[in-house]
């Protein structure tokens, strides 16, 4: 099932949470609702599901008006952030707690658990009761339980948020599999950049209860159409640069103008990806000191100091670090090699701009 949101608000008192957002989730896709707390993709999440109310707009689900249906004729499977599963009930009881409520009968319940629990890698767990499980498992419980009815639609709330990074990382893996083998819509609520670009096929980007941006993981990464998503998807450089004698500059940092009057700012921002450094401080236009290395796995990410005191962050892989012989405080030279420009008024981005054959040697021309 589809499900679809038209300029749909949530007021609590005077405080909107959810500000006129519009967006479609297609059938069998799997959607991650992203942004910081506050943001309001809960509410969004809560209001699919007819926990809560819309303030204005309209809910359809399969192309149906639901802002007045209640929960339980909606057909979703909805798992709460704590799991919320019964304390005194089984593996088994409580994965067939909703076929129960709904009528069906004993031996129906136990075929679709067994087949959930061979599914959800939880066979041998049924007698066992929540406090005897692993985070992992009474996650993957709960996710059973709300699949028991066969809901066409299944919302997460922060559903990895209590437990371990491995056992995160290994739920990641394993709801994507899931997915692909149930096909089932599915919209999960997260605040973790990097959980919701490896599970989602698509993103969608809150901020103060606003829609800031809907794309593939790569579309939001490699072109955030607002400053918030730049820095809230991977990090961003920013650069507040004066427009003086025709080159928009910072300490020794300049940039074409692009048109911006003498003596306004010009304001840029530029991934760490865009950075090209050099062992030889005269390889490239602008010098700098390697001030520092953080370790991130297989990457690298170098912090650059100008001789303005301006710090730059790039990263680069391990082997390319020991192929350029750098270390720690050791003199580089650097380019930058594309640039956005920034929108004073409402945050948005440029298109990306490159720097020209000829534009390495810009700061040196002029």
């Amino acid at each position: 099932m589809s499900i679809e949101l038209r300029t749909v608000s949530k007021k609590f008192g005077q405080v909107a949470a959810v500000d006129q957002v519009s967006l479609k989730v297609e059938e069998g896709e799997l959607v991650a609702l992203l942004g910081p707390s506050g943001g309001g993709k809960t509410t969004v999440l809560r209001m699919i599901a007819g926990l809560e109310t819309p303030t204005e707009g309209e809910i359809l689900i399969d192309g149906i008006v639901v802002n007045d249906l209640p929960v339980q004729k909606r057909n979703i499977g909805f798992v709460f952030q704590g799991y919320a599963l019964f304390r005194t009930m089984s593996v088994m009881d409580n994965i067939g707690f909703g076929l129960k409520i709904r009528g069906a009968s004993r031996k129906e319940i136990e075929t679709r658990v067994s087949e959930l629990l061979k599914i959800f890698g939880l066979a041998g767990l049924e007698k066992r009761y929540p406090h005897q499980l692993s985070g992992g498992q009474r996650q993957r419980v709960a996710i059973a339980r709300a699949l028991a009815p066969k809901p066409k639609v299944l919302l997460l709330d922060e559903p990895f948020a209590a437990v371990d990074a491995k056992v995160r990382a290994e739920l990641r893996e394993w709801l994507v599999k899931l997915h692909h083998d149930l096909n089932v819509t599915t919209v999960f609520v997260t605040h973790d950049q990097e959980e919701a670009m490896e599970v989602a096929n698509r993103i969608v980007i809150f901020s103060k209860g606003k829609l800031e941006q809907i794309g593939s993981p790569r579309e939001v990464y490699e072109a955030p159409r607002t400053e918030f998503v730049a820095r809230f998807i991977g990090v961003l450089n920013v650069l507040d640069l004066q427009v003086k004698n025709g080159a928009a500059c910072i300490g020794d940092l300049k940039f074409r103008t692009h048109g911006t009057p003498e003596g306004e700012t010009l304001r840029i921002g530029f991934r760490p990806y865009a950075v090209r450094v050099s062992p030889s401080p005269t390889q490239f236009p602008y010098r700098a000191t390697l001030r520092h290395v953080y370790f991130l796995g297989v990457m690298l990410r170098l912090e650059l100091v100008t001789p303005a005191g301006i710090s730059l962050r790039t990263r680069m892989t391990k082997e390319d670090f020991a192929r350029l012989k750098l270390a720690e405080d050791q003199e580089v030279s650097f380019q930058i090699r594309e640039y956005r420009i920034l929108s004073k008024e409402d945050g948005t981005l440029s298109a990306p701009i490159s720097f020209a054959v000829d534009e390495a040697n810009f700061a040196e021309d002029i």
